[in-house]
């Protein structure tokens, strides 16, 4: 099998990665006080060990009280936070790959009275029958603020891009989906209009890190609370989502899949990520399953997916070699193989799918 599609360098401005394998942001609440630890720095420097590219930290709140549903989900705000994270960058870099943080609010999704604000109401687009709060424009402003002030920080001691958590029906998603998004002000109504947010917030990130810093924006068309959502139904849709977000300043945009091979339309093989490419001329991340032997890690280890791991492995590496999108992000298969890259690069694809052996006998 050949593997070099994975294996390329990739270069966008400063952002020097030394192969096209990045690892997703995953959420772990193992930061107490919101304060990443030496055990933090060790789990991220041991998947830079495992020869993964770029790393894109788990979410990390910025400086809104309402921002976090979990004391021991890391912030990104408070000065021992981010003193820890230099520490994880240091290691990162130490061990030859590159990092990103995602910047994170979970807008209505924080359950109420969570996090190390307790006190403090949950906020959204809208209000919700859950308890959250409608933003008013001083709030909106000052999570825009937060946000570029995060942005700041990252940039200031080492990280080597930022990702803005746009997805899987968190705050600046809330903003873009008709369905939590019932304002009637200049950010609701119309796709373009529910843009206005999330470009807000790329707008004053790209103005606070310079115009060389990357910025990442990951997006999805499915929600926590619906995987059947769409925020477009086509491509022209997807368009008048993307292109404000585009000339905002995003310099790629992540496209979270729950599996990468599935079309994001009819009529058309290619996913969100390859459309987004498509669309937008950017650089795309694509992601969903990757190394999996069926979308259901459940039922991998259980041993009843009939899906075979390599066939996943050989249809990623076509779509790479055809540039259908520029990067993918590994997530679940690297939580149990830090070293999952080394071993692709490697041809040792037992150590990889132990749960398959006899489809990977059959190709001895």
């Amino acid at each position: 099998m050949d593997v070099t599609p994975l294996f390329r360098p990739f270069k966008l401005g400063q952002l020097d990665l030394r192969n096209r394998i990045v690892m997703a942001p995953m959420t772990r609440k193992l930061s107490p006080d919101g304060v990443p630890g030496e055990d933090v720095s060790q789990y991220y420097r041991r998947r830079a060990e495992g020869g993964v590219g770029l790393i894109i930290t788990e979410g990390t709140t910025i400086g809104r009280p309402a921002a976090s549903g979990s004391s021991s989900i890391p912030n990104f705000h408070s000065p021992d936070s981010l003193v820890g994270w230099a520490k994880v960058v240091r290691e990162v870099h130490a061990a030859g790959s590159r990092i990103a943080p995602q910047l994170w609010h979970l807008g209505n999704l924080r359950a109420k009275g969570t996090g190390p604000s307790p006190e403090t109401p949950s906020e959204g687009p809208s209000e919700t029958g859950s308890g959250a709060r409608a933003m008013t424009d001083a709030d909106i402003a000052d999570s825009i603020a937060a946000f570029a002030t995060a942005a700041t920080a990252a940039r200031q001691i080492g990280f080597d891009a930022v990702e803005l958590h746009g997805a899987h029906g968190y705050l600046l998603d809330q903003f873009l989906w008709a369905h939590t998004n019932g304002r009637a002000d200049a950010y609701g109504g119309d796709a373009a209009r529910r843009t206005r947010f999330a470009a807000d917030v790329v707008r004053a990130v790209r103005q606070a890190v310079g115009p060389d810093f990357p910025i990442i924006l990951r997006f999805s068309q499915w929600k926590l609370q619906d995987y059947a959502a769409t925020l477009a139904g086509d491509a022209v849709e997807l368009e008048q989502v993307l292109g404000p977000l585009s000339d905002a300043g995003v310099d790629i945009f992540h496209a979270s899949t729950r599996r990468f091979w599935e079309p994001a339309f009819t009529g058309s093989s290619l996913n969100l990520a390859g459309w987004t490419r498509k669309i937008t001329g950017r650089p795309t991340i694509s992601v969903g399953s990757v190394g999996l032997s069926g979308a259901d890690f459940l039922e991998q280890l259980l041993g009843e997916s009939n899906g075979a791991p390599l066939g996943t492995l050989e249809e990623l590496l076509r779509r790479m070699e055809e540039e259908e999108f520029d990067l993918i992000a590994i997530g679940r298969a690297l939580i149990s193989n830090p070293n999952w890259p080394n071993a692709i690069r490697r041809g040792d694809f037992q150590a990889l799918f132990p749960f398959e052996k006899s489809h990977l006998a059959s190709l001895a």
